[in-house]
């Protein structure tokens, strides 16, 4: 009988510390933004995303080459390089909670315009 209290109250003692160990914050997530659209528009897609502080978004080069992402207000933000190849990528890990605006800058005057909001 000795044998099965002790082991009934280590499983308790371990169950209970487990909630103490085990409480891990919530991961950051990669949120992808395509540059150029399937369909071949000059455009992000999706145009607006919405992310929590310390998510990153990955700009993915899709279609239509060159592209890059400048972050208004924000050179550490930015990616002024330009990519050609498909499949090349940009990444921004955004921290801070507000809305930021970016855009293509070849292309921003076909409407080449997108936001991040960080809630």
């Amino acid at each position: 009988m000795s044998k099965k209290l002790g082991l009934l109250i280590a499983t308790v003692a371990f169950v209970i510390s487990s909630f103490f160990v085990a409480v891990n914050p919530a991961a950051a997530g990669t949120v992808e933004v395509k540059m150029g659209s399937d369909s071949g528009m000059l455009k992000f897609e999706p145009t607006e995303v919405e992310i929590s502080p310390g998510d990153t978004v990955k700009w993915v080069n899709n279609k239509l080459a060159p592209h890059n992402v400048v972050v208004e207000g924000s050179s550490k933000l930015s990616h002024k390089g330009l990519v050609f190849s498909p499949g090349e990528t940009f990444e921004s890990t955004f921290n801070e909670p507000g809305e930021y605006t970016y855009y293509c800058e070849p292309h921003r005057g076909a409407g080449m315009v997108g936001k991040v909001i960080v809630k």
